[in-house]
């Protein structure tokens, strides 16, 4: 059997699937031998946008650090510094403070397509196999092959991070997230906040795209969503300010609002002889606390971890480090899947006993740095072994 085409072919040029191969090229003898395959890929400074962008990204603390090591993090960015967690109509919320983790911030909020830009500018310094395809779909087998088109490559090991939903755990919400971004009168600058409703969690996140400026993600049920996509801005505004209050003073929509459907997927990491799944294609998870990314930029980490050796005697058998490395990725991905799921789902039960006992859980956090800092610290950076 002839060689094949590269050691590694990557299926999915977004941000956990870019991270990956970036991390990859750093062990990687001949980084032109790990392929990238994704739709596009965005090579310009895409801050330079002037609408505001509502597909912003929560990223924490772990993440950014991981993003920075690689070059690939954008310098225009909102920091983190203060979480505000609260009960709509109920006693008692929580504050998770930078101080208290002796970290300058918790995190911070980037665009979608700033983020991707930097990825891929750093791409293009890399050596990495660039390859754009709009219909790639990795086949798996003794030797996974990706059909790009008329053209079909082989490597000896195949990974797919978006693209394809994930078979195994699912669970339909009775949510759609509205996305949109506000202005606020009396901003709080490095806050960022996340309060739960009868219908779902309202996040406001401090936005990139001016000062003042708040991403807005608001789970509610699909009925709601869709009248907030139709209302008029002043209605629309009128119905935020309601739910979330007057912490940041008047709230005044700019620009579209988009909603989408929001569901719980997540299969095995161990897909065929010779796949991986990470990010997207292994697990979707709810918005709540804006988990999904930094969970699969975690996968990235630990498979490129696994592979370091391997990178340089690729004929090797990977499936003694594949398993090893999917053993190790089990507790951070459920515990983490658990928390998003449980979260939405507590706090809008609409049952008055289980919301003063949610209301008086945040009270307790918020009262000891004992109760709070083992949530703080997996928001943080997640699960590491």
């Amino acid at each position: 059997m002839r060689d094949p085409d590269y050691d590694i072919v990557i299926t999915g040029a977004g941000p956990v699937g870019s991270a990956l191969a970036l991390m990859l090229a750093r062990y990687a003898p001949d980084p032109k031998r790990i392929a990238l395959v994704g739709a596009s890929f965005v090579r310009h400074d895409a801050s330079k946008n002037k609408a505001p962008d509502p597909r912003s990204i929560a990223v924490n603390h772990g993440s950014i650090a991981l993003l920075r090591n690689l070059h690939a993090w954008p310098t225009h960015y909102q920091p983190i510094k203060t979480v505000h967690v609260s009960q709509q109509g109920r006693l008692g919320r929580t504050l998770i403070q930078h101080e208290d983790l002796d970290v300058p911030e918790l995190g911070g909020v980037v665009n979608y397509t700033d983020l991707l830009a930097s990825l891929h500018n750093s791409l293009g310094k890399s050596g990495i196999t660039c390859i754009e395809s709009k219909q790639a779909e990795l086949r798996l087998g003794e030797r996974p092959e990706v059909s790009t088109g008329p053209h079909r490559i082989q490597a000896y090991l195949g990974i797919q991070s978006d693209g394809v939903r994930p078979k195994g755990l699912e669970k339909h919400y009775d949510q759609c997230a509205v996305l949109a971004v506000v202005s606020a009168n009396e901003p709080r600058s490095g806050w960022a906040f996340e309060r739960f409703t009868k219908q779902g969690p309202l996040a406001l996140l401090p936005h990139p795209s001016g000062r003042g400026h708040y991403g807005v993600v608001w789970c509610c049920q699909p009925n709601t969503a869709a009248q907030l996509r139709r209302a008029p801005e002043h209605e629309f505004n009128a119905q935020l300010q309601d739910v979330f209050g007057t912490r940041l003073g008047a709230l005044s929509v700019l620009g579209e609002r988009t909603v989408y459907p929001l569901s719980l997927h997540a299969g095995p990491s161990r897909i065929g002889l010779r796949g991986i799944a990470i990010g997207n294609a292994a697990q979707t998870l709810h918005p709540v606390a804006g988990q999904g990314l930094n969970l699969g930029l975690r996968d990235a980490a630990q498979l490129a971890h696994a592979l370091r050796f391997w990178l340089t005697q690729p004929n090797q058998d990977p499936d003694p480090l594949l398993n090893h490395y999917t053993q190790v990725r089990k507790p951070d991905r459920w515990l983490t899947t658990g928390i998003t799921d449980f979260l939405p789902r507590i706090f809008a039960t609409g049952k008055p006993v289980v919301e003063h006992a949610a209301g008086l859980a945040l009270f307790g956090m918020d009262l000891s740095l004992g109760l709070r800092m083992p949530l703080a610290h997996h928001l943080l950076q997640g699960l590491r072994r």
